[in-house]
């Protein structure tokens, strides 16, 4: 395999529904705070930052599980475990892909780019909870979150004074939406957790597939309702229409999907259903922006 077919994996090229996870309720909070289509400018920085952003993750990701990722079923062949790629040339090439995206943010405004930083040191930290905290994917959810109040700050907050120049008017609302995605981060993160439960295991790692035990199943079925609720309660005031709620249906029709995929706790069953979440996250993004051009 040449260099760039190894940096192309690396970065899960050829599996996008990591990265269009982070990108949907971005884009979500992109339209709801600019009252529907944002421009093309803010567009492109979301869209392309959130692809680097993830990009980079995975080279962070991949260096510091790489004595773990060898004994890993799934992971066993990622370019940094077997060596193909050097921790440094992963590293370069992850720190590239930040600054990328940190030009990006440049072209908006102060608060935006306090904001990425903080985004920046949550993303540092994630590959390390696992061996820290019971239920590593809270922490992945506060990383997956980001995009929200930076999407609000990028049209906002040039004008606000409020802590993080979030305005006190819009913080019940980036806060919500925030609980809200962290809720289907667990879901979904857990998942992704059961199909390496057995590895991980073996090898004492924390994931809250591991903590939950046989609890796993309602809980994640739990947390994907509360998902769409916190959702759909927070958005209610701002694009309340028959559009909306039809999203919000088929979200939940999908919830019963994810049931039926994660109930016997299949290796392939739990990863098809991880896999699957990025239409959760379209089907309600789809929602919110045809919300906003009905009105």
């Amino acid at each position: 395999m040449n260099k760039t077919a190894l940096y192309l994996s690396l970065i899960r090229w050829d599996r996008p529904a990591g990265w269009l996870l982070l990108l949907w309720p971005t884009l979500s909070a992109l339209w709801i705070a600019s009252d529907g289509f944002p421009g093309w400018h803010l567009l492109t920085v979301f869209t392309l930052g959130t692809f680097l952003m993830r990009s980079a993750g995975c080279c962070i990701n991949d260096v510091a599980d790489r004595d773990f990722d060898l004994h890993v079923k799934r992971t066993a062949a990622r370019p940094v475990t077997t060596g193909a790629l050097s921790v440094k040339e992963a590293l370069v090439f992850g720190a590239g892909l930040a600054l990328l995206a940190f030009a990006l943010v440049l072209t908006t405004n102060t608060a935006t780019v306090v904001w990425s930083l903080a985004a920046l040191a949550v993303t540092l930290i994630y590959p390390y909870a696992k061996r820290l905290v019971s239920m590593p994917q809270a922490v992945l959810g506060v990383a997956f979150s980001m995009g929200i109040p930076m999407a609000f700050t990028a049209l906002h907050g040039a004008a606000s004074s409020a802590i993080f120049a979030l305005h006190a008017s819009v913080l019940p609302l980036v806060w919500g939406l925030m609980l809200a995605n962290l809720f289907w981060v667990l879901a979904y993160d857990t998942e992704y957790a059961m199909v390496d439960r057995d590895d991980d295991l073996a090898l004492g790692m924390k994931t809250s597939a591991i903590t939950l035990g046989r609890l796993d199943v309602p809980v994640v079925i739990l947390c994907y309702v509360l998902f769409i609720a916190i959702w759909a309660v927070t958005l209610a005031p701002y694009v309340s229409n028959v559009l909306f709620y039809g999203a919000i249906m088929l979200a939940l029709s999908q919830v019963s999907w994810h049931y039926t995929l994660i109930r016997t706790r299949t290796r392939a069953g739990c990863f098809k259903a991880f896999r699957l979440n990025h239409w959760l996250g379209l089907t309600l993004f789809a929602g919110v922006a045809a919300s906003y051009a009905l009105t």
